[in-house]
């Protein structure tokens, strides 16, 4: 599976752990920290990655304005050591 982790879900070994599975990552923080939830969620999209996230912005964006997605998988106080 391709997995795009946002800034807040960026850890090294939340990373480390899905690359080990055989998953494929990328990080918003070495693409660009201060990019929007739009084109995150866009980009994800495109290339059919699924987004890990911490908190809920996405939600108006997918629930609301119904933007097409890949899938948002959210992490409730998700510290660095888990």
């Amino acid at each position: 599976m391709k997995f795009l982790l946002d800034v807040c879900c960026s850890s090294h070994s939340l990373r480390r752990l899905l690359v080990e599975c055989g998953h494929d990552v990328r990080l918003v923080s070495e693409i660009d920290p201060r990019t929007s939830d739009e084109t995150v969620l866009a980009m994800a999209h495109e290339g059919g990655s699924i987004v890990i996230k911490e908190d809920k912005d996405f939600g108006e964006l997918i629930v609301v304005q119904r933007r097409p997605h890949s899938g948002i998988i959210r992490f409730l106080e998700l510290s660095v050591s888990e």
